[in-house]
């Protein structure tokens, strides 16, 4: 198996086109996607198993508006009342489901909304995933940040007023190991106030050397729960295995990380069980570490470099509403991200009834910050972005826009003493 260190993306060879063209197209070729590979920690846990059980057995279609009716009737929303709440019956009940979120929303996080930033310090990937722009087939500028250009990234982040950061990185041990991870977290901390990882999972001792580098919390994005999509999907790289991406969050608690973050890229596979999934993780994963801080995800597909036909299978902004307003009965203490993915129409909106944290000031390409936020021209040098944004709005007219919603921007969620 190749490694995608040594495939040049800007000039692929001959031989590795054939070798994406026979991975395409013979699934022989391919290693098995519920297989642990050398280096990867099995852990002991029943979270798995319950997911898939659920998901597995989920007839969304088999529901009734009388179904609805009674889960929204309902003060605690059960497993079966949120299968209820995501099911097609729901989407006339959109409205009565977007007044009891709002209801939820006010009671167990008031009038607040947080607001962080991303920022991309590498995008070499070792992974051959179909649908994103860092794959490492993808024909685009690579970029990996040295130390000197990440703390300039984050001192023009900082000076923005922004004091949480998520770090990102493309799923490569090779080019941005474990050590370049930690000692990016190091200077994060002069910086922010709260740091996050959005990284290729690891196992628990290296969540805990992540941590005590400085790292609060770390995103994992399942993709899709849909292990037999999954294996169409992610061709090649540590990343084709299930089970350990799906065990990442655990590994993070049990490493001494504060929070988790879940999602699956909705668009891949059937969006409702899915997002039903995504939630179940959370759900069970919440009574094993109560200590824990939770929070979901919901992005839908967008057009990456090179791809711009690529768009999320039968999920319109009515079906995202629907789903963030289910996550938000069923899970009433978890935050709800929505990223820049979506349109700024869309969260100014959402803010309102169900969700508790929008990104803002985005770039998803690599060492471009400077340009972004100062007006600065690029210089041309920076590393190509892994998918396309929607809403590129600034930190300044985050703030206010979400203030003239008469809502209230909060800039760090955590204070440590």
């Amino acid at each position: 198996m190749e490694n995608n260190y040594l495939i040049d993306s800007d000039n692929l060879s001959p031989e590795a086109l054939e070798r994406k063209h026979r991975l395409e197209n013979d699934p022989s070729l391919r290693t098995n996607h519920m297989e642990y590979l050398p280096g990867m920690q099995k852990i002991e846990s029943d979270v798995c198993k319950n997911v898939l059980e659920q998901m597995n057995s989920y007839d969304h279609s088999k529901y009734t508006a009388k179904d609805v009716m009674r889960a929204l009737e309902h003060e605690t929303c059960s497993i079966e009342d949120f299968k209820a709440l995501l099911s097609p019956a729901a989407e006339p009940f959109l409205e009565k489901m977007a007044q009891r979120a709002k209801i939820e929303t006010s009671k167990h996080f008031g009038n607040t909304v947080y607001l962080f930033t991303p920022i991309y310090i590498a995008n070499y990937c070792e992974n051959y995933c179909v649908y994103c722009g860092f794959n490492c087939y993808n024909k685009i500028r690579r970029m990996k940040l040295t130390m000197e250009q990440i703390e300039h990234e984050m001192k023009v982040i900082a000076d923005s007023g922004m004091e949480e950061v998520l770090l990102l990185t493309g799923e490569s041990r090779a080019m941005s190991d474990v050590e370049y991870i930690g000692e990016a977290c190091k200077l994060a901390r002069k910086y922010f106030r709260l740091v996050g990882l959005e990284i290729y999972p690891v196992n628990v001792d290296e969540y805990k050397y992540l941590h005590e580098c400085g790292a609060d919390y770390v995103t994992v994005f399942q993709e899709t729960y849909d292990t037999v999509k999954y294996e169409t999907l992610h061709l090649m790289g540590n990343k084709r295995v299930w089970p350990y991406r799906f065990d990442a969050q655990e590994r993070a608690l049990m490493g001494g990380m504060r929070g988790v973050a879940f999602s699956a890229l909705l668009g891949l596979s059937d969006f409702r069980k899915d997002a039903f999934a995504t939630a179940l993780h959370v759900y069970y994963l919440q009574r094993k570490y109560p200590h824990a801080e939770m929070s979901l995800s919901c992005p839908r597909l967008r057009p990456i470099v090179n791809n711009d036909k690529i768009s999320p299978l039968d999920v319109h902004e009515k079906q995202l509403c629907q789903i963030i307003c289910a996550y938000r009965i069923f899970l009433p203490f978890v935050g709800i991200t929505v990223s820049s993915r979506e349109s700024a129409e869309f969260r100014n909106g959402i803010v309102k009834i169900a969700a508790t944290k929008v990104s803002a000031g985005v770039s998803t390409g690599i060492g471009d910050h400077e340009s972004k936020y100062s007006g600065k021209d690029s210089t041309g040098e920076e590393g190509d972005e892994q998918f396309e944004i929607c809403d590129s709005r600034s930190l300044d007219a985050m703030y206010n826009d979400i203030t003239d919603e008469g809502l209230q921007p909060v800039m760090n969620d955590y204070l440590y003493v």
